[in-house]
């Protein structure tokens, strides 16, 4: 876990500051899961077509490949924004 994150728990017990490192780390483990969880289902939902074959064919492929890309793209770019956002509201306090 990054040490940036958290924050002014310094003025904790160790063993709270252990405790809210896990909780942390779990929670970030979690949003992870759920953005690959709604890249995937996205995907699938705009790309997949038919199920007659094992493997997806060429336009499927291209479609998905197009699709997480702009999906991961996008949500680095809101990461990115949030970040900013979150660090002039640090410079305001």
């Amino acid at each position: 876990m990054d040490k940036s994150m958290m924050g002014d728990l310094g003025s904790l017990p160790a063993e709270d500051q252990a405790r809210m490192a896990t909780m942390i780390d779990q929670l970030q483990v979690r949003d992870s899961l759920r953005m690959y969880n709604n890249l995937v289902e996205r995907c699938f939902t705009d790309c997949v077509d038919s199920f007659r074959r094992k493997t997806l064919d060429k336009q499927e492929e291209t479609c998905v490949k197009r699709c997480a890309e702009k999906f991961l793209k996008h949500s680095m770019r809101v990461g990115l924004r949030f970040a900013e956002l979150n660090q002039g509201a640090a410079t305001q306090d």
